[in-house]
């Protein structure tokens, strides 16, 4: 029997694995898996080696207070991967583990194809990696087609597949009962990481005071993860805000996000979720000092949104680091709440770019394709 070896490294990389290998499942029901996963690759019926929650690291300096812990999980992992002796390693994101592992694996045992999903951002910065990555890695896929000339570069095989994220259609006919009644949902995506939901939530349960202050009639609807939920139950228990739940099941989630008239949302891949359940939203992250301060030195793009990144300008605001404050999340969500022209425009805009990021087929097929491939 064939196998395959499935790392990600967080839960959007559980999350977009999943997309993927369920197509590759629907080909061939023959296969064996294994993971470093989450939630999502466990509803595959896909046994993770580990808890995903420990290896999902964000930041700069996390990486450097727990590299002696890191370090050790990699042993770990490459050892599992090899005593499974997949015929193929395929990574989704988190490059700082993945990529780590990968390059271990194939130094290894040469005859595991690697392949990853989602190109690290070497546009925005250390474009030096392609070259390294080129001696490791059997096949990358790409998110954006404007990615490609930097891997052709360096010969590394590369195919443009789009975004999975992007594929999915909602089932209508999901039961969201318990939120039939409310009106006026504005969706709060805080992060899948603890350090994410401490900097972030005492922000936007400030926001939500000055909100409710305002109009009483918003309703905030925390999107959780799992590993979060706890956290952020804790800190919302202790503020006693009314008008705001919290919900970690996903296909619910989907539904309430369709139901929003606007979303306030950390920077990362769910905006791009955000984005093609036609809602218009704002972008916030904030982050300790020195981080910000090292990520400002290294990279040389002007926005971290994507749809910003390809316009070239601030389609979806951006408040990040001091802007990310409650005030600031305030005037900007109330000024377009009251501005249906501004919302109108962000999601025209919006809609066009989303055409350039979408597969001509769909992304999950696509890049089973190419997994299936190394397959015989």
């Amino acid at each position: 029997m064939k196998k395959i070896f499935i790392l990600t490294g967080e839960p959007s990389g559980d999350k977009l694995a999943s997309e993927v290998i369920s197509e590759v499942k629907k080909k061939r029901s023959d296969l064996e898996f294994l993971s470093v996963g989450g939630t999502n690759l466990e509803n595959l019926g896909i046994k993770t080696i580990y808890d995903q929650a420990e290896i999902t690291y964000i930041a700069f300096t996390d990486v450097i207070l727990n590299f002696f812990k890191i370090k050790s999980k990699i042993k770990e992992t490459v050892n599992e991967i090899l005593k499974f002796n997949p015929d193929i390693l395929f990574s989704v994101d988190s490059p700082d583990f993945t990529l780590r592992v990968s390059k271990q694996v194939k130094a290894d045992n040469p005859k595991i194809k690697t392949i990853h999903f989602i190109a690290p951002k070497v546009w925005a910065w250390r474009e030096s990696r392609v070259k390294k990555m080129a001696k490791f890695l059997d096949h990358i896929l790409l998110l954006f087609k404007f990615e490609k000339k930097y891997f052709d570069k360096e010969k590394l095989t590369n195919t443009y597949v789009g975004h999975p994220l992007l594929d999915k259609n909602i089932n209508e006919n999901i039961k969201i009962d318990q939120f039939l009644d409310k009106k006026n949902i504005i969706s709060i995506f805080p992060g899948s990481r603890d350090s994410e939901i401490k900097y972030h939530v005492p922000i936007l349960l400030n926001f939500i005071k000055k909100m409710i202050n305002k109009d009483s009639s918003y309703n905030f609807i925390f999107h959780s993860t799992n590993n979060t939920k706890k956290l952020l139950s804790s800190l919302l228990l202790k503020e006693k805000i009314k008008n705001v739940e919290i919900i970690n099941d996903d296909k619910i989630k989907n539904m309430v996000l369709k139901k929003s008239i606007f979303a306030v949302v950390k920077s990362g891949t769910v905006s791009l979720e955000v984005c093609k359940m036609n809602v218009p939203s704002i972008i916030i992250y904030k982050m300790n000092f020195i981080n910000f301060f090292i990520a400002k030195l290294l990279l040389n793009i002007k926005y971290v949104n994507m749809i910003n990144i390809i316009n070239n300008k601030e389609v979806i605001p951006e408040l990040i680091q001091s802007e990310c404050n409650a005030d600031e999340i305030f005037k900007s969500v109330y000024y377009f709440l009251k501005k249906p022209n501004l919302i109108a425009d962000q999601k025209k805009k919006i809609k066009n770019t989303l055409k350039c990021l979408t597969s001509p087929s769909s992304s999950s097929d696509e890049a089973s394709k190419i997994i299936l491939s190394y397959i015989s």
